[in-house]
């Protein structure tokens, strides 16, 4: 993408002293909820008043949206409160509804951001126009799909867009409901620094009780704006109830999170350094979660050998793992002293966790 820096115009011309804040439901329900919530979020520092309209479903049978007219409930909240106003669109016929009902921003979702042809029909049904465009990543992990739609944009000549990080499926369990995999966001950030990212930590928590954390986690690496899925009875939301917190909570959590917006050489340093150091943090993280996963096949391993009555300890195994480990750290300037340390601290504790086994 040529002229990058063009990107950020539009975030840069709202003349914010925070980080953008895009907050609102997950799925607009009813006109009195959506006047609700915007109420309570106007003298927040949401700047952009979210709801979805059109909800594309995983399995069909769940709340699949109010359509179209719930524009025209956005379109009040808008009048009423100076919110701006966005929603997701997902083809070419939601792109006109939005723009007669005067929609501020719109935003891909993950589900069509993985199909090129969609993702085309909706840049061209945008061409001329000067309305912001969030892209979320797509819904596995895949750097060059998310950067192929932001692509699509910028060549239809759609000058203002942003990015949406809302985390990625897994087929393995854990504390998220789509996995952060920060290391790709930054490689994004790291590749396209003037690209505008946002975070989307509903949607990567699945649960309210980590969204602050994700928040935290992001604005220490600089991202720009957070999009917090709010309603005022999250309980009793149609969709997503789990993830969804307060006006009241979100004004909490913008009071309490960490902003660096000093200036300045140290404060420049400062930020670097910070923002390094949490990018460390991240990979030390999934290492762990990795090694974990190893010692869980290890004990695999070490039942096997149990029922089996096989040794533990498998040299000719040992010396491949060895061999093959020090030539590819050796491809990313490793040193072999180093690998040999790592990976005999790993071996150890796999045979201490099949002796463990084998021994009771």
């Amino acid at each position: 993408m040529e002229n990058k820096k063009e990107l950020r115009t539009w975030l840069d011309d709202y003349g914010l002293d925070h980080p953008l804040v895009i907050a609102g439901p997950c799925s607009a329900e009813t006109e009195e909820q959506i006047l609700t919530i915007a109420h309570q979020l106007k003298d927040s520092d949401a700047t952009i008043l979210r709801a979805g309209i059109w909800k594309p479903r995983t399995r069909p049978g769940n709340f699949e949206g109010v359509g179209a007219l719930g524009l025209k409930w956005l379109q009040r909240a808008k009048e009423e409160t100076g919110l701006m106003i966005t929603t997701e669109v997902a083809n070419a016929n939601h792109v006109d509804l939005a723009l007669k009902h005067d929609v501020d921003v719109l935003w891909i979702g993950a589900r069509t951001t993985v199909s090129p042809f969609i993702v085309q029909e909706i840049a061209d049904a945008l061409k001329g126009t000067d309305k912001p465009v969030l892209v979320k990543n797509p819904v596995n992990p895949d750097l060059s799909l998310w950067l192929g739609a932001v692509e699509r944009f910028h060549t239809a000549d759609i000058k203002n867009i942003g990015v949406i990080h809302r985390g990625f499926s897994t087929y393995e369990k854990t504390r998220y409901r789509n996995n952060p995999e920060w290391q790709l966001a930054i490689d994004l950030q790291n590749r396209f620094p003037d690209l505008p990212l946002i975070l989307d930590p509903s949607h990567i928590a699945g649960k309210r009780d980590i969204i602050f954390d994700l928040c935290q986690t992001a604005l220490d690496l600089n991202y720009d704006g957070l999009m917090v899925e709010t309603h005022h009875d999250p309980n009793n939301a149609w969709s997503d109830a789990a993830q969804q917190i307060t006006p009241a909570n979100l004004i909490k959590y913008m009071d309490d999170l960490k902003v660096r917006l000093e200036s300045g050489e140290a404060a420049e340093f400062n930020n670097k350094i910070n923002t390094f150091r949490t990018q460390i943090d991240v990979i030390d993280h999934q290492l762990i979660e990795m090694l974990g996963k190893r010692m869980i096949v290890a004990d695999d391993i070490g039942t096997l050998k149990k029922e089996h009555n096989v040794a533990v300890l498998q040299t000719k195994r040992w010396n491949e793992i060895l061999g093959k480990m020090i030539l590819q750290g050796d491809e990313r300037n490793l040193s072999e002293e180093f690998i040999l340390r790592v990976f005999k601290a790993i071996h150890q504790e796999s045979i201490n966790h099949q002796e463990e086994i084998i021994n009771h």
